[in-house]
């Protein structure tokens, strides 16, 4: 299998701090990973770093083959239009409309028109099931409109890769599902590659090939939710999984 991330021995620390501490992981083109554990260990650090917003203290980033240490500026925003990011607060800015949030980075990063930008912002949320929505401002929607809309950000530039942070945190229990479906129709869809971080049990069940616990800045156990659910004793994964068996039982 083709590894579109990988990263050795991967280290952050804020103020003296250390956040990751030797992070050694490889993410395979198509699979859906997900990445789990305790408030604070790092989850969200993780992908931050993945796409250089944080600065690496030490250790190697590989994406799609290339070390990121060695990439200038410009082959950095290269890599970055190849990866789509869904923020955990959706990150829509309040002052723009739902269109032009959507086609932000097209609105002041090319000169395309607004009529064409507007036109592939109206289609990419039509495929995440809102329509009728591009002349709102943020404030009009609702929680699960807001990720909707985050969602389509995300897939106007047509990503190779999408990270998702807590995708499902903060809605109720049916907007959740429907974005949970949501998530596991684009992956089917469009072949992309998923980072997810989450605290959903059910969320992590449906949509992983793969779980990863991240625990004290480290990977502490990597497999299947069924593999987990078997062979780890970790505390952690084990109230992890038991708690997505339970789920699935009701």
């Amino acid at each position: 299998m083709e590894n579109i991330i990988s990263l050795r021995n991967l280290k952050v620390e804020f103020n003296g701090t250390r956040v990751l501490r030797g992070i050694d992981l490889d993410v395979f083109r198509g699979e859906s990973l997900v990445i789990v554990g305790s408030s604070g260990c790092g989850k969200s650090v993780l992908l931050k770093t993945i796409l250089k917003l944080l600065r690496v203290d030490e250790g190697e980033i590989l994406l799609f083959g290339k070390d990121t240490g060695r990439m200038s500026d410009r082959e950095m925003m290269g890599i970055r239009s190849r990866i789509g990011m869904v923020f955990q607060n959706s990150a829509l800015l309040d002052s723009l409309t739902v269109w032009e949030n959507v086609g932000f980075y097209y609105l002041y990063h090319t000169d395309y028109t607004e009529a064409k930008i507007k036109g592939m912002a109206v289609d990419i949320l039509k495929s995440v099931g809102m329509e009728n929505v591009e002349d709102l401002l943020p404030e009009q929607l609702s929680g699960g409109m807001k990720k909707r809309v985050s969602v389509a950000r995300a897939l106007i530039s047509k990503p190779e890769v999408l990270f998702y942070d807590e995708p499902t945190t903060g809605l109720d229990p049916i907007t959740a599902e429907s974005i949970t479906n949501l998530i596991k129709d684009i992956h089917r869809r469009l072949g992309t590659t998923d980072i997810t971080v989450t605290h959903d049990v059910r969320l992590a069940s449906r949509i992983s090939d793969r779980i990863a616990l991240v625990e004290a800045g480290r990977i502490e156990d990597i497999g299947t939710f069924e593999e987990l659910k078997k062979k780890s004793q970790n505390p952690i994964i084990r109230s992890f999984v038991d708690g997505g068996a339970n789920n699935e039982e009701r």
